[in-house]
């Protein structure tokens, strides 16, 4: 398994994958409705914008030659604190027929690699509340929970 940095020939494939991702989660909540029929229909600008930003930077999941997924990070600072370096997981996608192969725990493996060379404190990640096979996965990879994010709808 090889993390692959994205550029702009890969904008389907990421978008592909995000919707993947974002239509699981809608059972979690209804803010996470989609507004997209399909994946077709999602406008690539987000992960456009991704690639002028210095601080966000997404990654193809590759095993054997095949992309099998994808990995959004962004690095972060939090200046008032001691330990204040971090990088944070914000899109991590295995594709389902790629899945239960330690795939996802190896992506997590490399971030980390990641985040020590760029001399980072430590790496964040958030997930739903309600999505226990999420929380397991990240609390079985080393993650403690520290925060809780609340939402509130303004319907």
């Amino acid at each position: 398994m090889e993390l692959v940095e994205a550029d702009e020939g890969d904008l389907d494939a990421l978008v592909d994958r995000w919707y993947d991702l974002a239509t699981a989660m809608e059972e979690y909540s209804p803010l996470n409705e989609i507004r997209y029929a399909d994946a077709a229909a999602v406008p690539d600008d987000g992960f456009r914008a991704h690639l002028d930003d210095p601080s966000v930077t997404d990654y193809l999941v590759v095993v054997d030659g095949e992309t099998a997924g994808f990995v959004t990070v962004e690095t972060g600072t939090r200046p008032s604190r001691e330990r204040g370096r971090y990088l944070d997981i914000v899109n991590l996608e295995v594709d389902e027929e790629h899945r239960d192969r330690g795939y996802g725990t190896a992506v997590v493996e490399r971030v980390a690699a990641m985040a020590r060379e760029a001399d980072r404190d430590y790496l964040t990640v958030s997930c739903e509340w309600e999505n226990e096979g999420a929380r397991r996965f990240y609390r079985d990879a080393g993650f403690e929970p520290k925060q809780v994010t609340y939402a509130r709808s303004l319907e």
